[in-house]
């Protein structure tokens, strides 16, 4: 096997635009393109991205692109195992398919890692920019997010000492979501110190969104009760420290009031009906707060935000159920 300075691990499926978009960003790295190699893993039969990946090997001299298919459908957690561990770089920068790189990406990582103690475990986080229209959509607003994360794998990068510490990404969690923040929490329970650098720069463009997509993201609360179990102090330092329990008194103010009514209890009825109003009419002004002013925009946040606290609690305690973990 070939020895390079790094080795780029990229998670796909069946997202062939934007992956060649990424493919297309790293041939025009300012890094030597034989000192790298980039590792294409699809999480489940993929013909299409292979093909991808083998027009796009014939079309440039020195750098060398891979490919490999998981036999099924596992996550990204297990497709970037699956990279990282037949990956011939002395440092493993890990990506996501929807992410633009800056020219000085690999450079920049390459020159902070040259300055460590290459025989110990380390790690790094890069810069993340997300570009939202001055007035954001709600969802654009929580995409951007990322650019203030403390650890999120489409911008990092590790060698296989820090990787093989923690064995690497634990595939339990199934899709994008909390993940990193698991290997993140893994890291600083082993000791191994992340280090930021601010000159190893992508771009996380915010993709298209269906209308309601707030409603199918509050099944990922499901995963945050494993990440809880696992790392209990840290999820309450770096995620949070106490549930959303407002949610929980939405839910209790609407039994109340379907109780009250079946009961005859006007005035009950009335007054907790008033209270869920009032927080649901206040959870939706915080979404709309700085956000797309459009009718379209605002009937969506009128319509999820009343639909979200009782999917994310419903998630929430599936979790705790699926994980065995007193988690709200």
């Amino acid at each position: 096997m070939c020895s390079y300075q790094l080795s780029v691990v990229i998670p796909t499926y069946r997202r062939v635009v934007l992956l060649r978009r990424l493919l297309e960003a790293l041939q025009n790295q300012i890094f030597p393109a034989q000192n790298f190699e980039v590792i294409v893993v699809s999480d489940g039969p993929d013909e299409l991205t292979a093909a991808l990946v083998a027009k796009m090997t014939r079309g440039v001299n020195g750098l060398k692109f891979r490919f490999h298919s998981l036999p099924e459908k596992l996550g990204p957690a297990a497709a970037r195992n699956a990279g990282w561990r037949m990956s011939a770089g002395k440092l493993i920068v890990f990506t996501d398919d929807d992410c633009i790189p800056e020219p000085g990406w690999l450079e920049a990582y390459h020159r902070i890692y040259s300055t460590q103690d290459q025989k110990a475990p380390v790690c790094f986080t890069g810069k993340v920019h997300v570009p939202v229209r001055s007035i954001p959509t709600d969802y654009e607003k929580n995409v951007a997010n990322l650019e203030t994360a403390e650890f999120i794998t489409a911008n990092c990068a590790c060698n296989k000492l820090a990787l093989n510490l923690v064995n690497g990404f634990d595939e339990e969690f199934p899709i994008a979501w909390r993940e990193d923040s698991d290997l993140q929490f893994k890291f600083l329970s082993s000791g191994v110190s992340i280090m930021h650098n601010s000159d190893a720069i992508i771009c996380h463009p915010v993709r298209e969104a269906s209308w309601g997509i707030s409603i199918a993201d509050q099944q990922k609360s499901m995963f945050n009760a494993l990440l809880f179990k696992k790392h209990p102090e840290l999820y309450k330092q770096r995620i949070s420290a106490s549930p959303v329990w407002n949610y929980y008194l939405i839910i209790f103010l609407s039994m109340v009031s379907i109780f009250a009514l079946f009961l005859g209890e006007v005035s009950v009825f009335v007054i907790s009906l008033l209270g869920w109003a009032t927080l649901i009419g206040s959870f939706t002004l915080r979404r709309l707060s700085g956000t797309d002013r459009s009718f379209s925009h605002r009937l969506e946040m009128m319509a999820t935000s009343v639909i979200i606290p009782y999917l994310s609690v419903y998630w929430t305690l599936r979790g705790s159920w699926k994980y065995k973990v007193f988690f709200l």
